[in-house]
This record gives C-alpha cells, sequence and structure tokens, in this order.
C-alpha cells in the first residue's frame, strides 16, 4: 500500500496539519509522517474497498472492516500472513492466500491461486499510477478537508482510467470473485 506523505520530514513540527491523525514510521527510505491507503480490487481492477490510516497501523488491522461484503478468495503479500487473520476471514467466507516466508511449510497451492498472487505486481502498478498519474500525494495540505479532497479525487479519476493494469486472466476459475488487497 502506499505511503502518503502530509508533509516532508524537516518541516514536521512547524506543520500543525493534520499533526493529530498522521504518524511517523520508518520505512526503508527512511523515515516518513503520513498516511497509508488500502485498497482492495476484483480481477477487473475495479476498486471494491478503500481504507486510510495512520502510517503506524499494523497492515492486517484494516482487513476485516474491508471485506465485509465480500466473498471468494482474497490474495495479499507475506504482510497479511497472519492465522487469527486466516481464521477471521474464513469464518467470513473468504479465503486469504497469501505466499510463504522462509520459516513456514511449503504447502500445495492451486495455480489459479498462484497466478492470482502474480496481481500484487497489479496492485503496485495501481498504487504507481496513484501517485504519480492521479497525484495522490502532495505535502503541503493546508486543511484535512483538502487532504481528503486529494485523495478522493486521485481515487476517481483512477476509476474513470480507460487502460487499467490488469493480468487479462480467462480461466473458468474467475467466477469466484478473487479480491487483491495492498
Amino acid at each position: 500500500m502506499p505511503l502518503l506523505a502530509v508533509c516532508h520530514n524537516r518541516r514536521i513540527p512547524y506543520h500543525p496539519v493534520l499533526a493529530k491523525t498522521a504518524k511517523q514510521r520508518k520505512n526503508s527510505v527512511g523515515w516518513f509522517h503520513g498516511f497509508k491507503l488500502h485498497l482492495m480490487t476484483n480481477d477487473e481492477d475495479q476498486l471494491l474497498a478503500i481504507q486510510l490510516t495512520a502510517s503506524n497501523v499494523d497492515d492486517r488491522i484494516p482487513v476485516p472492516q474491508m471485506i465485509k461484503e465480500l466473498f471468494g478468495k482474497l490474495s495479499g503479500d507475506k504482510g497479511y500472513i497472519s492465522q487469527k487473520l486466516f481464521d477471521l476471514l474464513f469464518a467470513d467466507g473468504v479465503q486469504l492466500v497469501t505466499q510463504i516466508r522462509k520459516n513456514m511449510k511449503n504447502q500445495l497451492m492451486d495455480v489459479f491461486d498462484k497466478l492470482m498472487l502474480r496481481k500484487r505486481a497489479i496492485i503496485e502498478t495501481i498504487y504507481d499510477q496513484l501517485k504519480n498519474i492521479s497525484q495522490v500525494e502532495d505535502t503541503r495540505h493546508g486543511s484535512e478537508v483538502n487532504f481528503l479532497l486529494n485523495v478522493v479525487s486521485a481515487l476517481i479519476a483512477y476509476t474513470y482510467q480507460e487502460k487499467k493494469p490488469s493480468l487479462n486472466l480467462s480461466l473458468p476459475q474467475l467466477s469466484e470473485l478473487p479480491t487483491v488487497i495492498g
């Protein structure tokens, strides 16, 4: 999921806008102040669920709220691996499909599930398009309303794009309506 910076690190003490809701965290590049944008898409890359959280919130926390009306299979990256989350989603009729970590036992996986895990690259492309084409990230917001308006308008612009990234799969299993989280 993309990290949405609300201000540069050197301006954090002087930037009171979103100071109470945006949080700091460290990522692979360095310190970051802002939010995370969580998205769920279907097999046709249409947005199904969206959630905005502070940047220090665990990626697995918003998933149960986002799947309320969904069923079928849910593909995610290794950040979503959790037995507790798997059991919670399974009780709601959603099967969580993820890759395995190095310290986990290898298990047989359906070919279709392996194909859907490739969709992780697609959702990263969606995040890239949101950041670079729709300009969802801006570090000079004047108010909370301005920030939220910028995020919503970028998501609306994405939904109206003519060409969306896709795997173009035409398997009969696509009727299961798999989704991807990020």
